[in-house]
């Protein structure tokens, strides 16, 4: 999965050329709320244009929530183009991702396009009541690529008038939102992507969030400006010293097979580091391999 996803307004095509240029591991072209209702048509062709002639970018599509008429227009005329997934805004709980899954195997099909080729990565926290449905994701769709979470819409939704304290961090419900759907997402076996940082000027702000971040287990953010992209990827990739420490603790373990703990540097090791050291290993390949 990747670390960086960037938020492109559908109706800017200086945006998405902008967008292209950057260093993103993927690009979420915006058809939802970047997009006013009467500038929707005209983005949608912007936005498969964009997608068709791009295929070398990892290309994901914003469409609207599920229970709106925008929805079914933005997967009819976007699906063709063949985007690598589908981020789905506002769902009421993991059925509005089964449903999206059987209208991708339909397009997918009409489109002549390999049947579960187009990935599915709700915005999980945006209503309320979707926070009591979270663990439906576990069974929801092989589509299910990751699962991320916003705050705006959520703190609208409860009437409140601000969803961070004067230092810039989350006030608890959200802090509860941010957590439950990184329980979520290590259930369910997916990627943890944690929400957007949207004070795009404060780079040691965002610097300090994006490592908090994989702190916690997220495996990337979302961002919504080109400027973010650097920061987020640097935060992500795991450090040499962390590497050594690692591979250290995995040969350990592979000298020692039937051992339930093991000695290093006068500290006692056991298996949950091992789990660990190996998803730090995993994570450092898939970068280099991806590089």
């Amino acid at each position: 999965m990747s670390r960086s996803f960037l938020f492109v307004p559908a109706d800017s095509e200086r945006k998405l050329e902008k967008a292209a240029d950057s260093k993103a591991d993927a690009l979420i072209i915006d058809l939802e709320d970047s997009v006013a209702s009467s500038e929707r048509p005209g983005a949608r062709k912007t936005a498969r244009r964009f997608v068709a002639t791009h295929p070398d970018r990892n290309l994901w599509i914003r469409i609207n929530p599920l229970d709106t008429e925008d929805a079914l227009l933005d997967l009819r005329e976007l699906m063709p183009a063949g985007p690598a997934g589908i981020v789905l805004p506002k769902p009421h709980s993991a059925k509005d991702t089964i449903q999206l899954a059987k209208l991708l195997d339909v397009f997918e099909q009409q489109s002549d396009l390999a049947q579960g080729q187009t990935l599915i990565m709700p915005i999980a926290t945006e209503r309320p009541a979707a926070l009591f449905h979270l663990h439906e994701y576990t069974s929801a769709t092989p589509r299910l690529a990751g699962l991320t979470w916003g705050a705006e819409d959520l703190s609208a939704a409860l009437g409140a008038t601000t969803c961070r304290d004067k230092k810039g961090n989350w006030l608890p419900p959200y802090e509860l939102a941010r957590s439950l759907c990184l329980f979520a997402a290590s259930a369910a076996n997916v990627a943890a992507i944690d929400t957007v940082f949207t004070d795009f000027r404060d780079s040691e702000g965002l610097a300090r969030y994006a490592s908090n971040a994989r702190r916690d287990g997220f495996s990337g953010m979302l961002a919504i400006h080109p400027a973010q992209v650097d920061s987020i990827n640097a935060a992500f990739v795991p450090s040499n010293e962390e590497i050594d420490r690692a591979t250290r603790i995995v040969e350990l373990f592979a000298a020692n097979p039937k051992a339930g703990t093991v000695g290093m540097d006068g500290e006692m090791i056991d298996r949950p580091h091992w789990v660990q050291a190996k998803r730090i290993l995993d994570i450092a390949e898939r970068i280099r391999s991806a590089q």
